[in-house]
């Protein structure tokens, strides 16, 4: 098996190292990384400016560009040969709930779906992970199952590991993404100049966290593995919708 593993903390990140390390035992792996850390990218694509890749002393290959444009590049005619999946971390740093509309390292995987390939990401549930090798071990353990019963083209699993050594996990649940409040004000300040600046504000806290959720099963101590799907219509309202627009006068 070939895999893609990417992410959005750079190629330098410790957590993506541990990935390919843990990978690199199970199957022949290319790594195509941003060339620095592009956090909360999300699915953005470079369009208006030629992107450069370069092989790095490690190996990796980095990019200037974000994580979707690494996996585009690399399975669209940058490697030789086309991979069979995607993993996309380990992120420092957890993608729960809402975060996955912002996040770099799901949007890698993403890209991964888009071009017709199964794809996970990995994050750690912590601000200041340390046990990344417990989410390494999680990597190979869905590998282990992914070739021993292969998940559908159509799959993007968003995986959260509780920052933890292995031991103390206390197993792998399957969930739905939960919800946070509203994010937190933007911190204003200003630049040596006297001219206004922003810092956007801390993301919000937990909302919707209750049994079943992401946010449950991190807090309870287990794996939590979120199948998502890129199809965003709501197509329990369409009717409502159809209603809706047939009501009152129309121009």
């Amino acid at each position: 098996m070939r895999i893609l593993i990417s992410n959005d903390d750079g190629y330098l990140a410790t957590g993506l190292s541990v990935l390919a390390e843990s990978l690199a035992e199970f199957a022949d792996i290319s790594v195509v990384a941003p060339d620095k850390n592009r956090s909360a990218a999300s699915n953005s694509l470079t369009l208006e400016m030629p992107l450069r890749a370069h092989e790095s002393e490690n190996g990796y290959i980095r990019v200037d560009g974000t994580p979707t444009d690494c996996v585009h590049l690399a399975i669209t005619g940058l490697l030789d040969h086309e991979p069979d999946m995607v993993f996309a971390g380990i992120n420092h740093g957890s993608n729960l709930g809402d975060d996955v509309l912002y996040s770099g390292t799901v949007a890698a995987a993403t890209e991964g779906r888009f071009l017709g390939l199964p794809a996970v990401a990995i994050s750690m549930a912590s601000n200041d992970p340390k046990h990344f090798a417990t989410a390494g071990k999680v990597a190979v353990t869905l590998l282990k199952k992914i070739i021993e019963n292969p998940l559908p083209k159509d799959t993007l699993l968003n995986v959260n590991v509780p920052d933890v050594p292995y031991s103390e996990l206390k197993g792998y649940q399957s969930t739905r993404l939960g919800q946070r409040h509203k994010a937190e004000p933007v911190i204003k300040s200003s630049d040596p100049r006297g001219s206004e600046i922003y810092w956007v504000g801390p993301p919000g806290k937990e909302q919707d966290a209750g049994p079943g959720t992401d946010f449950y099963a991190i807090k309870t101590g287990y794996v939590s593995i979120t199948p998502l799907q890129l199809d965003l219509t709501r197509y329990d309202r369409m009717e409502e919708i159809s209603q809706w627009l047939s009501q009152g006068n129309q121009e």
